[in-house]
């Protein structure tokens, strides 16, 4: 059994490895100018991760000081852990299978619809308490300002690749046919009457277009772009999970009956 246990040790400290990726995600995440504004998805993968991190050091612990009820208590936590994290997957898949960008008249950027997006995304942003607390996150960014040093005439705004936070916030629609300026700076809009975001959109570099709805589905595209490499990298985590735990379970049946096999020989002999 000392062999066996040392076998399921190594598979348990794959296990806390594998927790390093989905705790760095959720890190990422919070580093990410709109996922700081939201906070919606990186503390639960975080604590998630860190929870299958305590769980899989509990494993490791259990097999090498030959602790057995901390060996079950890590097969059961760790089972119930793998379908939380494929829940979460699922989740993710599930809310970010709608939405993406639509091609305007003359532009290389996108423009983006907050109605395409899931009802659960939308209802995150479609509360004025919570949007305020957002817009007012948003607009202590540089996104919009670093646009004004970066392009000074139409055309080569025009045919650059804005983000979709960037397209969404930083300019009015341009249905709405506004004369540019510059990228935050727009005058004399032909049709006010072709969207609600026609009129909300200010030239005040405090607010530009973070009132519209355009800046919603451009935090939603963003946040649509985000969560799917983070899904990528859950997803291949989960696999790994997986693998490892049917690994470390074999291995424990193993053990067992290698126990059992000694006891018998010990009380046959």
């Amino acid at each position: 059994m000392p062999m066996s246990n040392n076998v399921i040790g190594a598979i348990n400290f794959f296990g806390v490895l594998l927790s390093i990726p989905i705790i760095g995600a959720g890190i990422w995440l919070t580093n990410e100018p709109d996922n700081a504004c939201v906070k919606i998805l990186q503390w639960p993968v975080i604590i998630l991760g860190i929870v299958i991190l305590v769980v899989a050091l509990a494993g490791f612990i259990g097999a090498f000081w030959r602790i057995p009820w901390l060996l079950i208590f890590y097969l059961i936590a760790m089972l119930i852990l793998i379908i939380l994290l494929a829940s979460l997957v699922v989740f993710i898949y599930m809310v970010t299978m709608r939405g993406s960008g639509h091609i305007a008249p003359s532009r290389a950027y996108l423009e983006y619809h907050l109605d395409d997006y899931s009802g659960w995304l939308r209802r995150r942003v479609q509360s004025s308490y919570k949007w305020d607390q957002i817009r007012n996150c948003l607009s202590s960014t540089t996104m919009c300002s670093e646009l004004n040093q970066s392009y000074h005439m139409a055309e080569d705004f025009f045919n650059t690749h804005l983000t979709p936070l960037q397209s969404g916030c930083c300019k009015p629609p341009t249905k709405c046919g506004y004369t540019f300026v510059n990228p935050t700076y727009w005058i004399s809009p032909i049709d006010m009457s072709a969207d609600m975001d026609c009129l909300q959109w200010s030239n005040d570099q405090t607010q530009l277009c973070y009132a519209c709805d355009s800046c919603k589905a451009g935090l939603l595209a963003n946040l649509k772009k985000e969560w799917r490499r983070v899904n990528v990298i859950l997803v291949i985590t989960l696999i790994a999970l997986i693998c490892v735990y049917l690994m470390g379970c074999c291995a424990f049946r193993n053990a067992k009956t290698e126990d059992l096999f000694r006891r018998y020989k010990q009380g046959y002999t």
